[in-house]
């Protein structure tokens, strides 16, 4: 679905919503949503069975709210908060606890095992890793503006940050991917040279 499409797909789903047709609204919402839901939270989480668990939690969040959808952002935006939110709890359950019996290597094995791409699909690992090299809130930008296909009005909206702040994230976030390519390039043209 195109971003121009995206508000007239989802008046079908709000006319619904008017007249308190929630079921019927939440039957078009599922199919049209669930990919978009499940790439932003594999992207927050970095692991496909939580994330598969979060997207089902999101969609349980989104049936219990529906009657309360006010109507004052669009659907997807809307959505979208709705998602962030799911992985945030997620990850404060998750947030290590400090030790003082020095268990950081126990740590450091979960966030690796955390981390790990599908190792099936090298175009996919190769920007899963590029991205995770990135801050969170980068990586927030970019999976939005360019993985969801939002506007930048949009993505600051999702963000709750202001438009100008967005535009840096999105600049810095695509500079420092620059960066990461040519690295890994320099990196994999030594390794040949070496062999």
């Amino acid at each position: 679905m195109t971003l121009a499409a995206a508000p007239q797909a989802d008046a079908d789903v709000q006319a619904l919503l008017q007249v308190k047709k929630y079921r019927e609204a939440f039957s078009l919402l599922l199919p049209r949503y669930r990919d978009k839901v499940f790439r932003l939270t594999f992207s927050m989480l970095r692991n496909h069975a939580m994330a598969e668990d979060t997207t089902q939690d999101v969609f349980l969040r989104i049936w219990r709210a529906l009657p309360g959808y006010a109507g004052q952002s669009s659907l997807s935006t809307w959505i979208y908060a709705i998602s962030r939110n799911a992985c945030l709890s997620e990850l404060r359950k998750k947030r290590p606890t400090v030790s003082m019996d020095g268990d950081e290597d126990e740590y450091d094995a979960e966030v690796a095992a955390l981390a790990a791409p599908d190792p099936d699909d090298s175009a996919t690992v190769s920007v899963t890793q590029m991205l995770d090299k990135l801050p969170e809130r980068y990586r927030q930008a970019v999976t939005l503006f360019y993985m969801e296909d939002k506007s930048y009005e949009q993505t600051a909206e999702s963000l709750g940050l202001p438009l100008g702040t967005v535009k840096a994230l999105l600049h810095r976030a695509r500079k420092r991917l620059i960066e990461l390519t040519r690295e890994s390039e320099t990196d994999q043209s030594e390794s040949a040279l070496d062999a």
